[in-house]
């Protein structure tokens, strides 16, 4: 098991986050929402960012922060964190007008029937900082307890 814990850190991290995620939004909105487990864009906290944290912070913590390893790691974190926040936020906010416009068009031609996009594809920042903290919590975990 040990020669699979730079998989098995990030992979835990990943189905504990989407399983937060499920759980929130199931008492949010008051129903499972079972297909939520395996869909991760979007929501607190966000799964992406929780993955690469998990996988950085334990390279950081076997390697040494002064490891090559460890600073592609960090900057690959960065990278996918700030893409959750940015594009990927705006296509979402995009996803969301374009929907708004079809709505339109179905109205005034019912036999159109145009599939709507996913909205929930961004973070807020909030969703990405938390995944950034239950990647570390969980590399943290495993390193030091299991």
């Amino acid at each position: 098991m040990k020669d699979f814990m730079y998989l098995i850190v990030p992979f835990s991290s990943l189905i504990l986050a989407q399983l937060i995620k499920f759980m929130i939004e199931s008492i949010q909105y008051k129903k499972f929402n079972w297909g939520r487990l395996l869909n991760g864009n979007g929501g607190m906290p966000s799964t992406h960012s929780s993955f690469c944290m998990a996988l950085t912070i334990y390279i950081g913590l076997n390697e040494g922060i002064t490891s090559p390893l460890f600073a592609i790691g960090l900057i690959f974190s960065f990278i996918v964190s700030y893409d959750a926040m940015g594009s990927r936020r705006e296509t979402e906010k995009q996803a969301v007008a374009i929907n708004k416009i079809v709505d339109e068009l179905d109205d005034y031609n019912p036999g159109l029937s145009m599939k709507k996009l996913k909205e929930h594809i961004g973070h807020e920042p909030l969703e990405v900082i938390m995944g950034i903290l239950l990647g570390i919590i969980v590399a943290l975990i495993w390193y030091f307890i299991i």
